[in-house]
């Protein structure tokens, strides 16, 4: 398996049914609105501009749903603008789920789940992240392609496509990627880690599509409430997967520009916590890995550490 990528752009409104194993099927956009309330709704405006021409090209496209946590729909209901373009704009262009969700994985989970309901065997589930910066020129470039991700998953016949953003080597994502997330990866699974790497340097992204069967898989095996994309990119290098990759753009979902240190250190013990019970799930049932997990943990407890370290240094 080698990492794909498409460049050409497809003509706007000349589109046909995506073509997956010889059968039609059709894409499923699903739209995690953001959990905390952008001050202005630019950004939010401007993706539902692109989700209204998804909800008209029925052929293509499955109608889109909105998954939307039940505490933020508390807090629209106290803001009359931002209630009326959920009431007038959100509502018109998709289905609106709405849920009590412990973290943003979660809400994947019950978008995708309810998408998968709806779906047939041939068709590709799309996640849409709600809170990046679209409305500034470069969001609005990254909208005018996205489509292309769910088609490279449905062209090029991939169980997962992965948006990668671009970034500096000194942006907070890098770093916590870099020292937290991969060093981690090369601890619990090293061989797989560097398979991961070959497709992608962003293995938290929140852009991705995923095939029909494998998203089933996914949907009946133990789902987390962090770090998901992390752990389909285990499950697809270690069940043989096909994986592709798709240049998102310099985009930002960081208001400041930067994580804060307190965040970065909760990605990184987050990360931590999940390869830790996915090991365990995949090993327990072998002779002596309780041995083998207690050395693993500790050279994990230095990984973090070196990790909480360096981020400290560079994001004080």
């Amino acid at each position: 398996m080698k990492p794909s990528t498409r460049g050409k752009k497809p003509a706007q409104g000349n589109r046909t049914p995506v073509i997956a194993n010889g059968n039609a099927g059709r894409i499923h956009p699903v739209v995690i609105y953001p959990f905390r309330q952008p001050d202005k709704l630019q950004d939010l405006e401007h993706l539902y501009e692109m989700v209204a021409r998804l909800d008209a090209d029925k052929a293509t496209y499955a109608r889109p749903i909105t998954v939307i946590d039940c505490k933020t729909r508390e807090i629209l209901a106290r803001n009359p603008r931002h209630l009326q373009f959920l009431q007038r704009t959100v509502s018109r262009h998709s289905d609106i789920l709405e849920a009590w969700c412990v973290d943003t994985c979660q809400m994947w989970y019950t978008g995708l789940g309810a998408a998968y309901e709806r779906g047939a065997r041939s068709d590709i589930y799309w996640l849409i992240p709600g809170d990046f910066n679209y409305g500034d020129p470069v969001g609005r470039d990254v909208l005018s392609r996205l489509h292309d991700l769910p088609e490279i998953c449905a062209e090029l016949e991939q169980d997962l496509s992965i948006g990668e953003i671009a970034t500096s080597y000194s942006n907070s994502k890098h770093l916590i990627d870099t020292y937290g997330t991969f060093a981690l990866l090369y601890t619990w699974f090293p061989k797989e880690a560097a398979e991961i790497r070959e497709y992608t340097e962003r293995p938290r992204s929140e852009f991705f599509a995923i095939r029909h069967q494998f998203l089933g898989e996914m949907l009946h095996r133990r789902w987390y409430g962090y770090e998901q994309t992390v752990v389909m990119l285990l499950h697809a290098v270690l069940d043989t997967r096909h994986i592709s990759r798709f240049f998102v753009g310099n985009i930002s979902d960081l208001p400041e520009g930067r994580d804060t240190l307190s965040s970065a250190m909760q990605q990184v013990e987050r990360t931590e916590r999940v390869l830790k019970t996915l090991w365990r799930e995949r090993h327990h049932h072998e002779p002596g890995w309780s041995a083998r997990y207690r050395q693993l943990e500790a050279e994990s407890e230095q990984v973090r550490g070196t990790a909480l370290t360096l981020l400290e240094r560079l994001l004080s």
